[in-house]
């Protein structure tokens, strides 16, 4: 048994039980998922042609999958940017590429963040979605330092079943997702 596929394994046999037991969900159907992440990262228009490729290596480390490309929908002068000019790469996980890479974010990377104080719990979109900002890709270790030109920073988007943000948020603390609670303190205090 492929020793990553603990996340795969962790949601089936003890997430769903535990959904299942708390009496909100009839039907095992109901109980939200992950669908997809996707982790997308912007260049920008740069003057030098390998930052690119060296973000593009970077990221298919991170991810284990080839990154595609994104480009400018528009011409901006003022940013000397074209019209179809690369800018960025996205890629998007499903199975068992997802739950690999989310056992890493959580566990490794996200506790080599410094002074780390958990993700903000303010990062729902309204419909089940979450989307974290990171802005420093060395965190994952995947990545050697020594050859690290750019700090590259990214976005990584949890996409959810959830019908709302409570449960999307119940979901992915099952997961160990560490939500920090002083933005919750912060919206009492201002009260």
């Amino acid at each position: 048994m492929n020793a990553r596929a603990n996340f795969d394994r962790l949601y089936r046999e003890k997430i769903v039980p535990s959904l299942m037991e708390s009496g909100r969900y009839s039907n095992i159907n109901e109980i939200p998922k992950i669908e997809k992440i996707v982790v997308n990262c912007c260049i920008g228009s740069t003057e030098e042609k390998t930052a690119l490729e060296d973000a593009e290596k970077d990221i298919a480390a991170i991810t284990g999958q080839k990154p595609v490309q994104t480009k400018a929908k528009k011409a901006i002068s003022n940013f000397k940017l074209k019209k179809n000019q690369p800018i960025g790469l996205k890629v998007t996980l499903r199975g068992r590429m997802m739950y690999e890479f989310m056992e890493r974010l959580i566990v490794m990377a996200l506790p080599r963040i410094r002074d780390f104080r958990g993700v903000s719990a303010r990062a729902f979109d309204g419909h089940g979605n979450y989307t974290l900002g990171i802005k420093d890709h060395t965190i994952f270790p995947e990545i050697e330092l020594d050859k690290v030109k750019r700090n590259i920073g990214m976005d990584i988007t949890f996409v959810t079943t959830a019908r709302n943000d409570e449960r999307a948020k119940e979901l992915l603390q099952l997961f160990g997702m560490p939500f920090s609670d002083r933005n919750r303190n912060l919206q009492t205090t201002a009260k």
